[in-house]
This record gives structure tokens, C-alpha cells and sequence, in this order.
């Protein structure tokens, strides 16, 4: 067999192996294509499950938490009432309160995030972990708080009592968690935090059920002092609500100053009635005296002229 012939014959060989491998080569490469379209589907049909999914679980957890405030709410107008019903101290209710509603807020955000699909457990560790860092970063507020809980159990005051602490005066309006609201006499409202409150001192006007008032009035020089003292006790005592007890009222002469005879006058009273009496005594005593030969001074100098011979 010539050269030329026996390449022929190796050629017609190998043409049905070309064929055989272009064949598999073109089926490979259809399955390939089925291959990435199915991970296409299947990825688009995951997304798309995994959003249903979310905002089904999103419509829930808005539900839960719009249905948590509500119930949260009405159960605190509730506690609020049956305390309140109950007589429970001001002071106790408005701090229960208070706790009552953060601790319920707090378990609505738990519950919330679980529904979210967020792992609780690694959500409350890092939550006490982060309240590590905030309590150390807070040490004040931890302290108010304890404050809080300090005035509750000691009572050095209650809500209604008029009291007189970090430099303001005003009747106690309501003991919170952290803090002490109080409204002054001209209808102020002063937030001071409870720490300071717990461990500084307190003037509570609202803790003795009598209290002395002190009134100084000035006469002028010249004055019969027992008959200032007999007329000044007889209108003290006229007026509604002087008490006797636990000492009548006295007047004593405090102090001989320039240009008046200084008279130091004492009675007792009901506490809640101090400024309605102090008023009313002194608008007495400025109309009465005057009228039983008793005068207000005005200030006066002496000027004595020596005349110098030549």
C-alpha cells in the first residue's frame, strides 16, 4: 500500500472519533447552559421567597409592636387606676409606674426583634454587653435610680409635700424612676435627679403638721413697750387659725436698731395654712397699730450743729 493510501485509510479512521468528541463538546455545553439557567431561577425564586418572607414577617412584627403599645398603654391607665383606687402612696405609684411601663417596652422590643427573625439570644448578649459599657458610661443615671429607690423605702419626702432642696423650694409634683419633679410657687416645673436628692439634705415644711411663724416689726423709739406687746397678742391671737399649742404666742424686743425698736413676734400654726396666716397678720398689723397709738418709724438722723466762737 502506497504512503498516500494509508493516509487516507488513518484519516477515514479518525473522522467518526472528531465527530464523537464535537458531539459531546456541543452536549456538554447544552447542559451547562440548563445548569446556569436553573441556578438563575433558583436564585431569583430564593430572593424572591426570602422577601415574601421578610415582609410577611415585617407586617407581623409591625402588628405585634402597634398591639404591644396598646395593650402596654391600657395596662398602665389600669395599674395606674387600681393603685390609685387602692389609696397606694403618690410616691410608690408614679415610681411603679414608670418602672412598670420600661420594663414592658423593653420585652415588646425583644419580642419584635424574634419576630424580625434575629437571634434573640446574640441580640441579648450583645444588649447586656453594650449595658456593661452604657452602665459604666451612665454611672449617674445607675445612681439616680438607686436614688429612687432610696426615697421610696426612707420617705424622706412624698408627692405633695413642700420641700426645699438643691437650692429650690417647691411642692413635690412626682417621684419618677430617676428623677423628682417639684412645681414652685409660681407654677415652675424643677426636675432634679434623684442621687443628689438621696444623699443631701432636705428641708421638708410639709413633714410637721404645726410650724412657727416669725414676724419682725419695727416701732418707733419712745414706744411703751408693754403696750405694744398687749396690743400685738391680742390681734395675733384674733386672727383664725393661731394655735396655742405647743407655746402661745410671744413678742420680745430682738434688737435696738438706728431708727426703730426692732419687736421679734412668734406663733405656731397648721403648716398647710403658714402663708395664709403670715399674709393676714401682717396686713393686720399694718392697719392696727397705727390706729392703737403705735408708729412705724421712718428712717432719721440726728444732726447736732456746735457753733465755733472766734
Amino acid at each position: 500500500m502506497s504512503p498516500l493510501s494509508m493516509i487516507l485509510a488513518q484519516a477515514a479512521q479518525a473522522a467518526p472519533k472528531a465527530d464523537v468528541a464535537n458531539s459531546v463538546a456541543e452536549e456538554a455545553s447544552k447542559d451547562l447552559g440548563i445548569l446556569k439557567s436553573l441556578a438563575t431561577s433558583d436564585a431569583l425564586h430564593k430572593i424572591a421567597s426570602e422577601l415574601i418572607s421578610f415582609g410577611f414577617r415585617l407586617a407581623v412584627a409591625a402588628l405585634v409592636f402597634f398591639a404591644g403599645k396598646f395593650i402596654i398603654k391600657k395596662l398602665y391607665r389600669w395599674l395606674k387606676h387600681v393603685m390609685t383606687h387602692k389609696g397606694t402612696d403618690a410616691s410608690l405609684t408614679s415610681f411603679v409606674l414608670s418602672l412598670v411601663r420600661i420594663t414592658l417596652f423593653f420585652i415588646l422590643i425583644i419580642t419584635v426583634v424574634g419576630i424580625l427573625g434575629l437571634e434573640t439570644s446574640s441580640f441579648m448578649a450583645l444588649f447586656a454587653s453594650a449595658g456593661v459599657a452604657i452602665g459604666l458610661a451612665l454611672s449617674g443615671t445607675l445612681q439616680n435610680f438607686a436614688g429612687g429607690v432610696l426615697i421610696l423605702l426612707l420617705k424622706p419626702y412624698k408627692v405633695g409635700d413642700f420641700i426645699e432642696a438643691q437650692g429650690f423650694a417647691g411642692t413635690v409634683k412626682e417621684i419618677q424612676i430617676f428623677n423628682t419633679i417639684i412645681n414652685t410657687p409660681d407654677n415652675k416645673a424643677i426636675i432634679i435627679p434623684n442621687g443628689p436628692l438621696s444623699t443631701s439634705s432636705i428641708n421638708n415644711y410639709s413633714l410637721e403638721g404645726r410650724r412657727r411663724i416669725d414676724w419682725t416689726v419695727g416701732v418707733a423709739y419712745g414706744t411703751d413697750f408693754a403696750h405694744a406687746r398687749k396690743v400685738i397678742l391680742e390681734l395675733i391671737n384674733s386672727v383664725e387659725g393661731v394655735e396655742q399649742q405647743p407655746t402661745p404666742a410671744v413678742v420680745y424686743i430682738s434688737e435696738l436698731a438706728d431708727s426703730s425698736v426692732n419687736l421679734s413676734i412668734r406663733a405656731w400654726c397648721d403648716t398647710a395654712r403658714y402663708w395664709e396666716i403670715f399674709f393676714a397678720v401682717n396686713e393686720l398689723l399694718y392697719k392696727q397699730l397705727p390706729e392703737r397709738g403705735i408708729e412705724f418709724p421712718f428712717p432719721q438722723m440726728d444732726v447736732h450743729l456746735s457753733k465755733i466762737s472766734d
